[in-house]
């Protein structure tokens, strides 16, 4: 990899592929079985076409026969298999990649050698590699169940009797289910006991085997093995607590032979910042998910008054495997505002396979197949545009600020309209987008001193609409914005 792609940008754009579902898509397409090894040139080069900074191939690792067969027989699985694949059959399951046998790519997607060609052609159009890793648990069929029991958090034959749906026997000892501590065990999932010195030490060399695959991972509910979470889920069964944390011990020994190495946090429950404090370069932004759906302008604001570095390491997303599909979870308008805030917000910036198409089905990650589905012509045009519009190097690795907006007496509609902008050398962006579904105006207050005493062209690259503008007028009184609803205009300044 040379230099420059060695180097992330500060705020990338990451899409993730669902890798199973995907080489199958792409071997009918091309009638014959493509992996990971020889997919199409062309199909690569329209990866690379949307202006991305790095695939996330979600799904690589080896898929468990047990938990399958576990999955099979959980009637509240197959009734959602029915829903997302109406003509679902037993060969469509073909197990959670997040029941990980081995930390070695399937045989199925390529193996070892499939994913070195697929990295080699992501590199080859500027794009890094992410893969999965899964701290909190394993399959029921992984090597170190039978080798090393102690890594796994253990029960009593009494726990086994009392509480089967939490503990599982294999051989002669009793082991914990993966669980979260909000909702009941995972069945097909053996928990990991995070307080493991020994666990510990093959983590952080599994890790690093996996580094030396791709540029970053994205770990999976990593708050989950937080030393406190960790403690107040497993209690007594767990041992006593180290005094380092899980991550604070791994990440930085990685860093240490892989310097430019990302770590990526799928979190929730209010920890993202304790997690970027244990090393992770980018957290989940699942309460500005929340607040885009179900709340308000001034919510989504009030979000985005905290701390530049903490927002500079979140990822903002409107959907990914885990949720609802952008184009069913919000109005057709209102989606295209929350892309526009998600992809224009510092941070980095994740996107979802079938995002840009409009597809509405969330897919079990068990299936390795999903249903047909139209493509949104429009939605697909209007993605592309958002996607050049912020393809420039002020989106990358510039100065992100959030403006300030105000009204009148009699029109306080400002109170819908979000706004921010970027800077980096002599470019020059503003993002104002009315998140509403009434129209409204607002003065926008930009932070630019130097705007005064130049008059400046204001392009909106989203409606190729443009004006010209007093800087001195803009700085000092504000920008006058009116926006029907949900509307968004993407400026690009320059002075005249």
């Amino acid at each position: 990899m040379n230099q420059t792609m060695s180097t992330w940008p500060k705020h990338p754009v990451i899409y993730e592929i669902n890798t199973w579902v995907w080489l199958g898509e792409v071997s009918r397409k091309y009638q014959r079985l493509v992996n990971l090894s020889s997919v199409p040139a062309d199909e690569w080069d329209r990866i690379a076409s949307f202006g991305l900074d790095a695939v996330w191939l979600m799904g690589v690792w080896e898929r468990s026969p047990a938990g399958i067969e576990i999955s099979m027989q959980n009637e509240r699985l197959l009734e959602d298999f029915r829903r997302a694949l109406p003509d679902f059959t037993p060969e469509d399951n073909v197990g959670s990649p997040y029941c990980v046998r081995r930390y070695v790519v399937d045989d199925h997607l390529g193996g070892p050698q499939g994913l070195a060609v697929a990295r080699s052609m992501l590199h080859e159009r500027g794009l890094r590699l992410i893969l999965d890793f899964v701290p909190n648990h394993v399959a029921p069929d992984h090597l170190w169940v039978r080798d090393q029991p102690g890594y796994f958090v253990q029960g009593s034959d009494d726990d086994a009797r009392n509480d089967p749906a939490s503990f599982a026997t294999v051989g002669s000892k009793v082991f914990a289910r993966g669980r979260d501590p909000f909702f009941p065990a995972w069945p097909d999932v053996l928990q990991l006991n995070t307080f493991s010195p020994a666990l510990r030490e093959t983590v952080v060399e599994t890790i690093a085997e996996i580094a030396g695959q791709c540029e970053g991972v994205r770990c999976d509910m990593a708050m989950l093995v937080l030393n406190t979470i960790f403690e107040r889920t497993w209690g007594d069964h767990a041992g006593a607590k180290p005094d380092d944390d899980y991550w604070s011990t791994i990440i930085p020994t990685i860093k240490s032979r892989y310097p430019e190495f990302k770590f990526i946090a799928e979190a929730y429950w209010d920890l993202e910042w304790e997690l970027q404090q244990q090393g992770f370069d980018y957290c989940y932004d699942k309460k500005l998910y929340d607040r885009m759906e179900h709340g308000d302008a001034e919510s989504v604001r009030q979000h985005l008054l905290a701390d530049s570095t903490y927002q500079e390491k979140m990822v903002r997303f409107i959907e990914n495997h885990d949720e609802p599909r952008a184009a069913a979870a919000f109005p057709l308008e209102k989606a295209r505002a929350a892309a526009v805030a998600m992809l224009t917000l510092t941070g980095a910036k994740l996107l979802h396979e079938g995002q840009f198409e409009g597809a509405t089905t969330r897919l079990p990650i068990f299936l390795g197949r999903r249903p047909v589905a139209s493509v949104d012509c429009d939605l697909s045009a209007f993605y592309a545009r958002l996607l050049t519009a912020i393809h420039g190097d002020v989106f990358k690795n510039g100065e992100w600020r959030l403006c300030e907006t105000s009204g009148w007496s009699d029109n306080q509609s400002c109170r819908n309209i979000l706004s921010w902008c970027w800077a980096k050398g002599e470019a020059r962006c503003l993002i104002v987008i009315n998140f509403s579904e009434t129209a409204s105006q607002a003065l926008v207050h930009v932070p630019w001193d130097e705007l005064r005493g130049k008059e400046w062209r204001l392009d909106d690259v989203l409606s190729e609409d443009c004006y010209d503008r007093n800087g001195s007028e803009i700085r000092d009184v504000g920008l006058h914005v009116d926006l029907w609803p949900w509307k968004s205009s993407l400026f690009e300044l320059r002075a005249r």
